[in-house]
């Protein structure tokens, strides 16, 4: 039985109904995928690729027949993006879709879903008024403890902190919230990916790992003691530890703040890399850009991201779930 994928188009103003469009005309994996967004996008997408059928944000479930879709991305055309929408009306739309995805997914009707890019203003407009996908999921989850992760190739990176100014890093960098950011990155290698025994390392706050103390005492006073309840390597200073991540030496760098960790993957595997949000009792994987309103409707947008977003989602879902 293959995997159900469900994937949102996101902010229908922005690139993710265009970069969907082209990763279904040429699916990176098997699986039955349901998308999710404005009805009007849907119905301009590759039926043929899509097996299970089309979920309006309505909440209306329909089977398309096959070939009826009059777009593809291999004919160089993609549904309209640019919406005639106040922003307000788009984040509405798009906040129906990931409430969908999240309701299939907790139900068991779908094993993984993967969400196009939103805008957070939008969001905020149209009164949900989270951080990011990563907090909202995990409220509609029933408020568990999650983690967000960016992997590329051998590259995997989980942020301590998410969505908070670079000011109020040091005091929301604690033991605690270190080493519960561990034991769910852990478990999510253990149980997702497969690996017995996750060597973890704990990038550096300060540069240097500190240097004794003369650039700051976060990583002697803080982030030692963490890592050493954890059994992981470090504070290992942020110029070195990904260098060693890609030798293969750790399965998981953990990052204290949400920029260090975005960069380096990014460089690692721009157009390549893949948000996952860990903790969710779901697979949810999404792409590592935005929701590009500068080339949206132009059939430009690289979908490279979204294809690996959607295949780390089957590989994930489905060997979560034994098929």
């Amino acid at each position: 039985m293959l995997p159900r994928i469900a994937v949102t188009l996101g902010d229908p103003r922005g690139i993710g109904p265009e970069i969907v469009a082209k990763t279904l005309s040429e699916p990176p994996a098997e699986a039955d995928y349901v998308v999710i967004g404005p009805e009007e996008l849907i119905r301009d997408l590759p039926a043929e690729r899509i097996n299970i059928g089309a979920v309006g944000t309505a909440g209306r479930v329909g089977k398309r027949e096959a070939g009826s879709g009059k777009r593809t991305a291999g004919e160089g055309t993609f549904p309209v993006s640019r919406f005639p929408f106040p922003a307000k009306d788009a984040g509405r739309l798009a906040a129906l879709a990931v409430e969908k995805a999240a309701e299939l997914a907790l139900a068991g009707e779908v094993d993984a879903i993967v969400t196009a890019p939103v805008e957070k203003r939008a969001l905020h407009d149209a009164g949900y008024t989270y951080p990011g996908h990563t907090e909202w999921l995990a409220e509609l989850a029933g408020g568990v403890d999650v983690a967000m992760m960016l992997t590329t190739g051998k590259l995997r990176v989980v942020l301590a902190t998410t969505h908070i100014p670079l000011s109020a890093v040091p005091a929301a960098v604690t033991i605690e919230r270190l080493l519960k950011t561990g034991d769910i990155t852990r478990r999510a290698l253990e149980s997702w990916w497969g690996i017995e025994d996750p060597r973890l390392a704990l990038c550096a706050l300060n540069p240097h790992a500190g240097e004794g103390g003369l650039f700051g005492d976060e990583d002697e006073r803080v982030l030692a003691p963490a890592a050493q309840e954890l059994n992981a390597a470090g504070p290992l200073p942020a110029d070195t530890v990904f260098v060693r991540a890609l030798r293969g030496e750790f399965d998981a760098v953990i990052t204290p703040y949400h920029d260090v960790g975005m960069t380096a993957v990014k460089v690692a595997g721009f157009g390549k890399g893949v948000n996952v949000t860990l903790g969710l009792p779901f697979v949810r994987t999404s792409p590592d850009h935005g929701t590009a309103f500068d080339i949206a409707g132009q059939g430009i947008a690289d979908a490279g991201s979204m294809r690996e977003a959607v295949a780390l989602a089957v590989r994930l879902g489905g060997g979560r779930t034994g098929k």
